[in-house]
């Protein structure tokens, strides 16, 4: 069973996820939160596997409260779901620790395949957040690249491998499938990898894995 937490200020928008999830019976909403602050101490207490944060809130906004919410609660993933998509918000989202980041006009289904990739350690985009994410990695590729090859040297021949898969998005459970290793050692990787590279979340190790071609 995933563990859900949902926060939004607009009770009809918590009334619709709330709708959204609940059709997924491996979905379970464990707290519901009208503000970010409320939404951190209801994280600290239930310890969700994921929290759908909003971005525009009240006392505290999603941002801010993502940042709390993932140094508190580690193992709870993050999605920001949000009806403005500037690049500016997409940011200091990634920045946040947030493992996605989804507009609310989005399909249902995408919201709840969207929670379950995020749960398993996945990450995920909206498709036009995505395509706009990939631009700016192509352009930043040329500049960068050299960059990113001198970082991932630091990582051992196996991390590199595990690096790459989870540059081209594959789940804790699909690496380790691929990989051929139980999904608790994949964790043990990705946890490694993030610290050896200084990175704070999946997103951004996978921007480094692109950049430095680990990914085709």
């Amino acid at each position: 069973m995933i563990r859900v937490l949902i926060a939004d200020d607009e009770p009809m928008i918590r009334s619709g996820v709330r709708a959204i999830l609940r059709t997924d019976p491996g979905l379970e909403i464990v707290a519901e939160a009208s503000d970010g602050g409320e939404a951190v101490t209801l994280a600290a207490h239930h310890l969700p596997d994921v929290a759908l944060l909003d971005i525009r809130m009240p006392v505290l906004d999603g941002l801010a409260a993502a940042e709390r919410i993932r140094a508190g609660s580690p193992g709870t993933a993050v999605i920001i779901l949000t009806t403005f998509g500037e690049d500016e918000y997409i940011v200091r989202a990634l920045d946040s620790g947030a493992a996605g980041f989804l507009l609310k006009a989005l399909d249902p289904h995408e919201l709840i395949a969207g929670v379950r990739a995020v749960a398993g350690g996945a990450a995920c985009l909206s498709p036009a957040i995505a395509q706009r994410v990939i631009a700016q990695w192509r352009q930043a590729i040329p500049s960068r690249g050299y960059a990113a090859r001198a970082r991932i040297q630091a990582l051992a021949p196996r991390e590199r491998d595990v690096l790459a898969l989870l540059g081209a998005g594959l789940s804790n459970a699909e690496i380790a499938s691929r990989l051929h290793f139980v999904e608790g050692t994949v964790k043990s990787y990705v946890s490694a990898i993030l610290t050896r590279l200084e990175v704070r979340n999946r997103v951004q190790a996978a921007v480094l894995a692109v950049e430095a071609g680990l990914v085709p």
